[in-house]
Protein backbone atom coordinates (compact mmCIF):
# COMPACT_ATOMS: atom_id res chain seq x y z
CA UNK A 1 0.00 0.00 0.00
CA UNK A 2 1.32 3.95 -0.87
CA UNK A 3 1.84 5.92 1.37
CA UNK A 4 -1.17 8.22 -0.28
CA UNK A 5 -3.12 5.10 0.12
CA UNK A 6 -2.03 4.46 4.11
CA UNK A 7 -3.35 7.74 4.95
CA UNK A 8 -6.85 7.62 3.64
CA UNK A 9 -6.80 4.08 4.85
CA UNK A 10 -5.95 5.47 8.32
CA UNK A 11 -8.52 8.35 8.70
CA UNK A 12 -11.23 6.49 7.14
CA UNK A 13 -10.33 3.89 10.06
CA UNK A 14 -10.25 6.90 12.57
CA UNK A 15 -13.37 7.93 11.88
CA UNK A 16 -15.54 4.69 11.46
CA UNK A 17 -13.83 3.56 15.13
CA UNK A 18 -15.29 7.01 16.57
CA UNK A 19 -11.54 8.72 16.68
CA UNK A 20 -12.97 11.76 15.47
CA UNK A 21 -15.36 12.19 18.83
CA UNK A 22 -14.66 14.84 21.66
CA UNK A 23 -15.16 12.65 24.19
CA UNK A 24 -14.23 8.70 23.60
CA UNK A 25 -14.41 6.25 26.60
CA UNK A 26 -11.29 5.05 28.25
CA UNK A 27 -12.36 1.69 26.77
CA UNK A 28 -12.07 3.26 23.10
CA UNK A 29 -8.82 5.33 23.91
CA UNK A 30 -7.27 1.64 24.56
CA UNK A 31 -8.67 0.08 21.37
CA UNK A 32 -7.36 3.05 19.54
CA UNK A 33 -3.98 2.62 21.33
CA UNK A 34 -3.54 -1.18 20.13
CA UNK A 35 -4.30 -0.06 16.77
CA UNK A 36 -2.32 3.32 16.23
CA UNK A 37 0.52 3.10 18.66
CA UNK A 38 1.94 6.27 17.26
CA UNK A 39 -0.61 8.24 18.85
CA UNK A 40 0.94 8.04 22.11
CA UNK A 41 2.86 11.09 21.91
CA UNK A 42 5.12 10.79 25.02
CA UNK A 43 5.18 7.33 25.09
CA UNK A 44 3.55 6.68 28.84
CA UNK A 45 1.44 3.60 27.38
CA UNK A 46 -1.66 5.38 27.96
CA UNK A 47 -3.65 7.54 25.16
CA UNK A 48 -5.55 11.07 26.31
CA UNK A 49 -8.25 12.34 24.11
CA UNK A 50 -6.03 15.29 23.47
CA UNK A 51 -3.16 12.86 22.14
CA UNK A 52 -5.92 11.24 19.60
CA UNK A 53 -7.07 14.49 18.62
CA UNK A 54 -3.35 15.89 17.63
CA UNK A 55 -2.66 11.93 16.13
CA UNK A 56 -5.86 12.88 13.58
CA UNK A 57 -4.86 16.25 13.04
CA UNK A 58 -1.56 15.14 12.22
CA UNK A 59 -2.61 12.32 9.62
CA UNK A 60 -5.00 14.97 7.88
CA UNK A 61 -2.02 17.37 7.30
CA UNK A 62 -0.21 14.54 5.95
CA UNK A 63 -2.91 13.60 3.49
CA UNK A 64 -3.50 17.60 2.54
CA UNK A 65 0.46 17.33 1.41
CA UNK A 66 0.22 14.31 -0.03
CA UNK A 67 -1.92 15.63 -2.61
CA UNK A 68 -0.71 18.87 -2.97
CA UNK A 69 1.99 16.66 -5.14
CA UNK A 70 4.87 16.43 -2.50
CA UNK A 71 6.52 13.00 -2.70
CA UNK A 72 9.58 12.18 -0.08
CA UNK A 73 9.91 9.15 2.26
CA UNK A 74 6.63 8.26 4.60
CA UNK A 75 6.12 9.75 7.85
CA UNK A 76 3.09 7.98 8.80
CA UNK A 77 3.63 4.63 8.95
CA UNK A 78 2.61 1.46 10.90
CA UNK A 79 4.60 0.50 14.28
CA UNK A 80 4.23 -3.20 15.34
CA UNK A 81 2.67 -3.00 18.84
CA UNK A 82 4.98 -5.11 20.15
CA UNK A 83 7.26 -1.87 20.81
CA UNK A 84 4.64 -1.41 23.33
CA UNK A 85 5.45 -4.62 25.31
CA UNK A 86 8.37 -4.75 28.42
CA UNK A 87 10.46 -6.77 26.23
CA UNK A 88 10.66 -7.87 22.85
CA UNK A 89 9.56 -11.72 21.38
CA UNK A 90 12.10 -14.50 23.18
CA UNK A 91 13.34 -15.48 19.72
CA UNK A 92 15.05 -12.16 19.35
CA UNK A 93 18.74 -12.25 18.29
CA UNK A 94 19.20 -9.84 21.36
CA UNK A 95 18.37 -12.64 23.61
CA UNK A 96 20.95 -14.71 22.79
CA UNK A 97 24.50 -15.43 23.96
CA UNK A 98 27.40 -13.85 21.81
CA UNK A 99 28.45 -17.11 20.42
CA UNK A 100 24.53 -17.76 18.93
CA UNK A 101 24.11 -14.19 17.76
CA UNK A 102 27.63 -14.36 15.62
CA UNK A 103 26.30 -18.29 14.15
CA UNK A 104 23.24 -16.94 13.24
CA UNK A 105 24.70 -14.12 11.26
CA UNK A 106 27.27 -16.61 9.73
CA UNK A 107 24.66 -18.65 8.29
CA UNK A 108 23.33 -15.38 6.70
CA UNK A 109 25.54 -12.90 5.61
CA UNK A 110 26.88 -13.49 1.84
CA UNK A 111 30.28 -14.59 1.50
CA UNK A 112 32.91 -16.26 3.77
CA UNK A 113 33.96 -13.19 5.54
CA UNK A 114 34.14 -13.62 9.45
CA UNK A 115 31.26 -12.76 10.82
CA UNK A 116 32.80 -10.85 13.86
CA UNK A 117 34.46 -7.31 12.83
CA UNK A 118 36.75 -6.65 15.54
CA UNK A 119 39.74 -3.59 15.69
CA UNK A 120 42.40 -3.68 18.85
CA UNK A 121 42.03 -0.25 20.82
CA UNK A 122 43.80 2.06 18.92
CA UNK A 123 46.79 3.99 20.76
CA UNK A 124 45.79 7.15 19.44
CA UNK A 125 42.72 7.92 21.09
CA UNK A 126 40.90 6.72 17.82
CA UNK A 127 37.03 5.54 18.17
CA UNK A 128 35.95 2.15 16.75
CA UNK A 129 32.15 3.13 15.96
CA UNK A 130 29.24 0.83 14.87
CA UNK A 131 26.54 2.74 13.59
CA UNK A 132 22.40 2.91 11.35
CA UNK A 133 21.76 5.64 9.30
CA UNK A 134 19.82 6.09 5.44
CA UNK A 135 20.79 8.45 2.88
CA UNK A 136 21.06 11.46 5.04
CA UNK A 137 23.78 10.18 6.96
CA UNK A 138 25.72 8.75 4.02
CA UNK A 139 27.86 11.79 2.55
CA UNK A 140 28.91 12.20 6.52
CA UNK A 141 29.98 8.43 6.20
CA UNK A 142 31.52 8.63 3.24
CA UNK A 143 33.81 12.03 4.32
CA UNK A 144 33.91 11.73 8.16
CA UNK A 145 37.18 8.59 7.57
CA UNK A 146 38.92 11.26 5.74
CA UNK A 147 38.49 13.88 7.97
CA UNK A 148 39.98 11.72 10.30
CA UNK A 149 42.79 10.29 8.73
CA UNK A 150 43.76 13.91 7.49
CA UNK A 151 43.58 15.09 11.20
CA UNK A 152 46.36 12.22 12.28
CA UNK A 153 44.08 9.54 13.54
CA UNK A 154 44.27 5.85 12.29
CA UNK A 155 40.53 5.12 12.91
CA UNK A 156 39.47 1.83 12.31
CA UNK A 157 36.48 1.98 9.07
CA UNK A 158 33.22 2.54 10.86
CA UNK A 159 30.87 -0.97 10.56
CA UNK A 160 28.12 0.08 9.19
CA UNK A 161 24.41 -1.40 8.83
CA UNK A 162 22.55 1.40 6.45
CA UNK A 163 19.71 1.96 3.80
CA UNK A 164 17.36 4.29 1.93
CA UNK A 165 15.00 6.15 3.97
CA UNK A 166 12.83 4.38 6.46
CA UNK A 167 14.82 1.16 6.30
CA UNK A 168 18.05 3.00 7.46
CA UNK A 169 16.20 4.17 10.79
CA UNK A 170 16.83 2.75 14.25
CA UNK A 171 13.67 0.89 14.70
CA UNK A 172 13.75 -0.70 11.27
CA UNK A 173 17.41 -2.21 11.84
CA UNK A 174 16.50 -3.05 15.12
CA UNK A 175 13.64 -5.34 13.60
CA UNK A 176 15.81 -6.48 10.86
CA UNK A 177 18.83 -7.66 12.72
CA UNK A 178 16.76 -9.21 15.92
CA UNK A 179 14.32 -11.37 13.34
CA UNK A 180 11.42 -9.70 14.90
CA UNK A 181 8.13 -7.96 14.11
CA UNK A 182 8.34 -7.34 9.68
CA UNK A 183 11.28 -9.61 10.08
CA UNK A 184 10.17 -12.45 12.23
CA UNK A 185 12.27 -15.27 12.07
CA UNK A 186 14.62 -13.41 9.57
CA UNK A 187 17.63 -12.04 12.18
CA UNK A 188 20.42 -10.63 9.93
CA UNK A 189 22.75 -9.74 12.84
CA UNK A 190 25.21 -7.76 11.20
CA UNK A 191 25.99 -5.29 14.05
CA UNK A 192 24.75 -6.94 16.98
CA UNK A 193 27.19 -10.19 16.16
CA UNK A 194 30.01 -8.11 16.31
CA UNK A 195 28.48 -5.91 19.20
CA UNK A 196 28.41 -8.45 21.61
CA UNK A 197 31.99 -9.89 20.62
CA UNK A 198 34.29 -7.35 20.18
CA UNK A 199 35.22 -3.96 21.66
CA UNK A 200 33.63 -0.87 20.20
CA UNK A 201 33.61 2.78 21.18
CA UNK A 202 30.84 4.28 19.99
CA UNK A 203 27.52 3.81 17.91
CA UNK A 204 26.03 6.29 15.59
CA UNK A 205 22.30 6.75 14.15
CA UNK A 206 20.41 9.06 11.69
CA UNK A 207 17.39 10.37 12.90
CA UNK A 208 13.71 9.22 11.18
CA UNK A 209 9.99 10.56 11.31
CA UNK A 210 8.45 10.08 14.67
CA UNK A 211 11.01 8.53 16.61
CA UNK A 212 10.82 7.41 20.19
CA UNK A 213 12.88 7.02 22.66
CA UNK A 214 12.62 2.85 22.55
CA UNK A 215 13.84 2.80 19.44
CA UNK A 216 17.29 3.95 20.83
CA UNK A 217 17.18 2.52 24.25
CA UNK A 218 17.01 -1.05 23.12
CA UNK A 219 20.26 -0.56 20.71
CA UNK A 220 22.11 1.26 23.88
CA UNK A 221 21.04 -1.71 26.34
CA UNK A 222 22.58 -3.86 24.28
CA UNK A 223 25.49 -1.97 23.54
CA UNK A 224 26.31 -1.02 26.75
CA UNK A 225 25.77 -4.84 28.19
CA UNK A 226 29.00 -5.93 26.38
CA UNK A 227 30.74 -2.09 26.30
CA UNK A 228 29.63 -0.34 29.12
CA UNK A 229 32.07 2.48 28.01
CA UNK A 230 30.43 3.41 24.90
CA UNK A 231 29.23 6.51 23.81
CA UNK A 232 26.28 7.30 21.58
CA UNK A 233 25.57 9.92 18.80
CA UNK A 234 22.35 10.89 17.02
CA UNK A 235 22.11 12.84 13.78
CA UNK A 236 19.16 15.75 13.80
CA UNK A 237 19.49 15.78 10.23
CA UNK A 238 18.23 19.68 8.91
CA UNK A 239 15.77 21.49 7.88
CA UNK A 240 13.20 20.13 5.02
CA UNK A 241 10.46 22.01 2.51
CA UNK A 242 8.00 19.38 3.98
CA UNK A 243 8.14 21.84 7.61
CA UNK A 244 6.94 24.76 5.18
CA UNK A 245 2.91 25.00 4.27
CA UNK A 246 3.99 25.00 0.64
CA UNK A 247 6.77 24.70 -1.65
CA UNK A 248 8.28 28.30 -2.14
CA UNK A 249 7.19 29.73 -5.38
CA UNK A 250 11.07 30.74 -5.08
CA UNK A 251 14.22 31.37 -3.21
CA UNK A 252 13.23 34.91 -2.52
CA UNK A 253 10.65 33.14 0.41
CA UNK A 254 13.99 30.74 1.72
CA UNK A 255 15.13 33.59 4.24
CA UNK A 256 17.75 33.15 7.00
CA UNK A 257 14.93 33.33 9.48
CA UNK A 258 12.56 30.75 8.26
CA UNK A 259 15.52 28.40 7.97
CA UNK A 260 16.36 29.77 12.06
CA UNK A 261 12.65 28.64 12.38
CA UNK A 262 12.44 25.46 11.00
CA UNK A 263 15.60 24.87 12.92
CA UNK A 264 14.09 25.16 16.29
CA UNK A 265 11.70 23.01 15.30
CA UNK A 266 13.95 20.69 14.85
CA UNK A 267 16.05 20.47 17.98
CA UNK A 268 13.15 20.86 20.21
CA UNK A 269 12.28 17.30 19.28
CA UNK A 270 15.52 16.15 19.08
CA UNK A 271 16.02 17.73 23.09
CA UNK A 272 13.13 15.86 24.06
CA UNK A 273 14.35 12.52 22.38
CA UNK A 274 17.90 12.81 23.75
CA UNK A 275 17.04 14.08 27.08
CA UNK A 276 14.52 11.16 27.61
CA UNK A 277 17.39 8.91 26.97
CA UNK A 278 19.90 10.77 29.11
CA UNK A 279 17.43 10.35 32.29
CA UNK A 280 17.95 6.89 31.81
CA UNK A 281 21.47 6.67 30.34
CA UNK A 282 23.24 10.30 32.06
CA UNK A 283 26.01 11.45 30.00
CA UNK A 284 25.71 8.64 27.62
CA UNK A 285 24.14 10.57 24.07
CA UNK A 286 24.57 13.12 22.18
CA UNK A 287 23.56 14.81 18.88
CA UNK A 288 25.86 15.59 15.91
CA UNK A 289 23.98 18.88 15.04
CA UNK A 290 24.05 18.73 11.49
CA UNK A 291 21.05 20.83 11.48
CA UNK A 292 22.79 23.84 13.54
CA UNK A 293 25.35 23.53 10.77
CA UNK A 294 22.68 23.73 7.59
CA UNK A 295 20.76 26.76 9.28
CA UNK A 296 24.93 28.80 9.71
CA UNK A 297 25.11 27.57 6.42
CA UNK A 298 22.46 29.18 5.22
CA UNK A 299 22.95 32.61 7.14
CA UNK A 300 26.74 32.56 5.14
CA UNK A 301 25.12 32.15 2.04
CA UNK A 302 22.80 35.10 2.50
CA UNK A 303 25.89 37.13 3.62
CA UNK A 304 27.61 36.32 0.92
CA UNK A 305 30.67 34.55 2.59
CA UNK A 306 29.81 30.98 0.64
CA UNK A 307 32.05 31.27 -2.22
CA UNK A 308 30.89 29.04 -5.18
CA UNK A 309 27.89 28.40 -4.07
CA UNK A 310 24.91 29.11 -6.60
CA UNK A 311 22.06 28.77 -4.13
CA UNK A 312 20.16 27.90 -1.05
CA UNK A 313 17.66 24.75 -2.43
CA UNK A 314 17.83 23.62 -6.10
CA UNK A 315 14.48 22.19 -6.38
CA UNK A 316 13.27 25.88 -5.84
CA UNK A 317 16.20 28.20 -7.44
CA UNK A 318 17.04 25.35 -10.29
CA UNK A 319 20.90 25.96 -9.42
CA UNK A 320 22.91 22.85 -9.10
CA UNK A 321 25.83 24.19 -6.53
CA UNK A 322 23.16 24.77 -3.97
CA UNK A 323 22.81 23.82 -0.15
CA UNK A 324 20.58 20.99 -0.59
CA UNK A 325 19.38 18.94 -4.25
CA UNK A 326 15.84 17.73 -3.92
CA UNK A 327 12.95 18.18 -2.66
CA UNK A 328 12.99 15.38 0.14
CA UNK A 329 16.11 17.20 1.58
CA UNK A 330 19.40 15.74 0.15
CA UNK A 331 22.44 17.82 0.68
CA UNK A 332 23.97 19.49 -2.43
CA UNK A 333 27.14 18.53 -4.19
CA UNK A 334 30.03 19.66 -1.74
CA UNK A 335 28.24 19.33 1.26
CA UNK A 336 29.06 16.38 2.87
CA UNK A 337 32.11 17.98 3.72
CA UNK A 338 30.23 20.08 6.22
CA UNK A 339 28.79 17.09 7.22
CA UNK A 340 31.66 15.09 8.35
CA UNK A 341 33.36 18.11 9.85
CA UNK A 342 30.16 17.97 11.94
CA UNK A 343 31.19 13.82 12.73
CA UNK A 344 34.63 14.90 13.23
CA UNK A 345 34.14 18.21 15.73
CA UNK A 346 31.25 15.97 17.59
CA UNK A 347 32.99 12.46 18.54
CA UNK A 348 36.51 13.82 18.95
CA UNK A 349 36.18 17.28 20.54
CA UNK A 350 38.22 19.33 18.05
CA UNK A 351 38.03 22.29 15.67
CA UNK A 352 38.49 20.48 11.90
CA UNK A 353 39.96 24.19 11.71
CA UNK A 354 42.71 22.76 13.42
CA UNK A 355 43.45 20.18 10.27
CA UNK A 356 46.45 21.39 8.33
CA UNK A 357 46.34 21.22 4.43
CA UNK A 358 43.73 20.06 2.32
CA UNK A 359 41.70 16.76 2.37
CA UNK A 360 41.24 14.16 -0.90
CA UNK A 361 37.46 14.13 -0.73
CA UNK A 362 37.23 13.35 -4.93
CA UNK A 363 34.87 14.24 -6.68
CA UNK A 364 35.05 17.38 -8.14
CA UNK A 365 38.73 19.33 -8.09
CA UNK A 366 36.77 22.89 -8.24
CA UNK A 367 33.96 22.49 -6.12
CA UNK A 368 34.39 23.20 -3.26
CA UNK A 369 37.38 24.79 -3.52
CA UNK A 370 39.92 25.62 -0.85
CA UNK A 371 38.42 28.79 0.80
CA UNK A 372 34.38 27.11 0.44
CA UNK A 373 35.90 24.48 2.53
CA UNK A 374 37.77 26.25 4.94
CA UNK A 375 34.30 27.90 5.80
CA UNK A 376 32.68 24.45 5.98
CA UNK A 377 35.27 23.33 8.76
CA UNK A 378 34.47 26.72 11.16
CA UNK A 379 30.81 26.88 10.48
CA UNK A 380 31.10 23.08 11.81
CA UNK A 381 32.79 24.06 14.90
CA UNK A 382 30.65 26.76 15.54
CA UNK A 383 27.67 24.54 15.30
CA UNK A 384 28.53 21.98 17.59
CA UNK A 385 29.88 24.35 20.53
CA UNK A 386 26.80 25.90 19.96
CA UNK A 387 24.53 23.38 20.16
CA UNK A 388 24.43 22.12 23.84
CA UNK A 389 23.30 18.38 22.81
CA UNK A 390 26.11 17.82 21.43
CA UNK A 391 28.28 17.44 24.54
CA UNK A 392 31.59 19.61 23.73
CA UNK A 393 32.06 23.52 24.84
CA UNK A 394 35.10 25.52 24.17
CA UNK A 395 34.87 28.19 26.60
CA UNK A 396 39.01 29.48 26.06
CA UNK A 397 37.94 29.43 22.41
CA UNK A 398 41.03 26.64 21.44
CA UNK A 399 39.53 24.89 19.27
CA UNK A 400 39.75 21.78 21.69
CA UNK A 401 36.67 20.55 23.84
CA UNK A 402 36.95 21.64 27.48
CA UNK A 403 37.01 17.96 28.29
CA UNK A 404 39.71 16.82 26.05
Amino acid sequence: MNTKRSVLFLLCMLVCTGFAFAQPSERQLAQWLKRFPDADANGDGRLTVEEAQAYRQKLQKSRRRSTDGRRGAPREFRVDPGWQSDQFPDHAICYRSPEEIAAVYAKVQTGNRNPIVSYPKPVDGSLRIVGTGHSFMAPGYKTFPLIVKAAGLQQPPPLTHTGGGITGSARYKWEQENGIFQFDGKPTPKLLASIANAEWDAMMWGPYFNDRPAYYACWIDFCLKYNPQMKFYLSDAWPQLGQLDKIPASEDELTAETFVRMGQEKHAINEKLVGALNEKYPDKVFILPTCEAMVLTVQYYHRGELPGVEGIHAFVGKKERSLWRDRLGHLGPGLGHLEGYVFYATMYGRSPELIDGDIRFGGSADYPGRELDRVFRKIAWQAVVNNPLSGVTDEDENGVGDDR
